[in-house]
Order: structure tokens, then C-alpha cells, then sequence
């Protein structure tokens, strides 16, 4: 990270990006260009594993889970916080203040029933603050993309003192 000023080093403080963000951006190999497409997504955290693993879901067929099928290899970025620092009449200072995450890892397509259940459940409570409830027949009528994290960084630029 070429700018380690602005590098967020607690664990703890990724995880309160993590929580703040609602959309995810997924990147994937698309033969000799990126493919990037947002999705809802939900997570959980194991702390003594410190396994950090995404949910997302998606239609049981499509561009996406064929390109995770052919190569697991995917990158995560979720940003909150963005807004506009004003350089008045000097483009050249005109800035923006930001939290993000960049996370490096593993997809897969879940095919435990009752992990692709668990993964919905996580979705949803992170996108709505609320539990539900899933069924497997529930479960059925979509896929569920699971990304286990192997690395992350985030970094965060504050409001000026003047802002």
C-alpha cells in the first residue's frame, strides 16, 4: 500500500468498514479482461479461525458462476463513507474522503444444503439488521457464492479539520 498513512491496521476497524458497507464488489478473470459485478452479501468472522468468509447468492445460472468455476482466484473492494472535499477554485485539491476494503481470496458455489441456508441467513441480517428464518426449499431456488478471504487490507482518508 503505497499510501500507509492512510492504511487501517486493526482487524477490529476492517471488520466496522465490513459492517458499514451493504454492497461488494466482486472481481473475477474474464479471459483478457476483469469482470467486476456488485452483489448484497452477507459474512461471518470466526475469531479464534480467524477465518473471514463472504456470502453472496445469485441465480442458479449465469456469467458469474461460470467464471468462478473456471477460476476460484477472486478480489472483493467495499467502500462507505465517500464523500466530496471541496479544493474551491483549484481542481488540482479537490479530494474525497473514504473507508475500503480490499480482500483477496477463494470462491466457490456452496452446495451444502445447510450451508447455502446459513449463508442466505447471514445476507439477509447483514443487509436488513433483522434474522430470518430460511428453509432449504428456500434455499433451492438460488445459488451461493461463498469467498473465503486469504488476505486483506483496507485503508481510510477522514474529513479535514476544516470540512
Amino acid at each position: 500500500m503505497r499510501r500507509t498513512d492512510r492504511e487501517v491496521r486493526e482487524f477490529e476497524d476492517i471488520l466496522k468498514i465490513i459492517e458499514k458497507a451493504k454492497i461488494l464488489r466482486l472481481g473475477l478473470f474474464d479471459g483478457a479482461y476483469p469482470y467486476i459485478v456488485p452483489l448484497h452479501f452477507g459474512y461471518t468472522y470466526d475469531s479464534e479461525t480467524k477465518d473471514l468468509i463472504f456470502y453472496m447468492h445469485s441465480a442458479k445460472e449465469g456469467h458469474k458462476l461460470d467464471l468462478i468455476r473456471d477460476n476460484p482466484n477472486v478480489c472483493i473492494e467495499l467502500d462507505v463513507d465517500v464523500e466530496i472535499v471541496s479544493g474551491g477554485d483549484v481542481p488540482c485539491r479537490y479530494g474525497a474522503t473514504f473507508s475500503s476494503v480490499i480482500a483477496r481470496g477463494s470462491a466457490d458455489i456452496v452446495e451444502n444444503p445447510e450451508e447455502k441456508v446459513k449463508g442466505l441467513e447471514h445476507l439477509m441480517l447483514h443487509q436488513t439488521g433483522r434474522s430470518f428464518e430460511m428453509s432449504e426449499e428456500m434455499a433451492l431456488s438460488v445459488e451461493v457464492v461463498r469467498v473465503k478471504v486469504l488476505e486483506i487490507t483496507a485503508k481510510e482518508r477522514k474529513k479535514p479539520k476544516d470540512f
